[in-house]
């Protein structure tokens, strides 16, 4: 063995060995012509026809004061503690149902306004929120 000639075998190989790009390729063809046709295998339905129109059906507002001496206000009209029970369920009957909105006076009890939620609840109303003034 000498250590300074060189062998024809040890040339420099100055190719790109295209055999693994081309088995590559030939992988990537198959799979396309496998897939291809089941992506395009659908049913052929005759869709409904829809118009993307919002429905702006807004539900009506009812709005339940408790002043500082504990009187209940429905929608400005005041209402005895009994009627207040059937005065919510008439509101809650009605379709689309609507919100009911809870104002209290910053003075009167809390027992107050948490009858008024209990009522609304007996009465079967799912839409209930408080009105507060915002802070200057």
């Amino acid at each position: 063995m000498a250590f300074g000639t060189q062998d024809d075998s040890d040339d420099v190989m100055n190719e790109i060995n295209m055999t693994p790009m081309v088995d590559i390729m030939l992988v990537l063809l198959i799979i396309f012509i496998i897939t291809v046709p089941v992506m395009k295998h659908s049913v052929n339905i005759d869709l409904p026809r829809a118009t993307n129109e919002a429905q702006n059906i807004k539900p009506e507002t009812v709005r339940l004061s408790v002043d500082a001496e504990g009187s209940y206000f429905l929608n400005e009209a005041k209402i005895a503690d009994d009627d207040l029970v059937t005065q919510l369920k008439a509101a809650a009957a009605k379709e689309p149902q609507p919100d009911l909105h809870i104002r209290g006076d910053k003075s009167v009890r809390y027992e107050r306004v948490a009858q008024a939620m209990a009522a609304a609840q007996q009465a079967g109303l799912r839409k209930i929120g408080f009105i507060t003034e915002p802070k200057n």
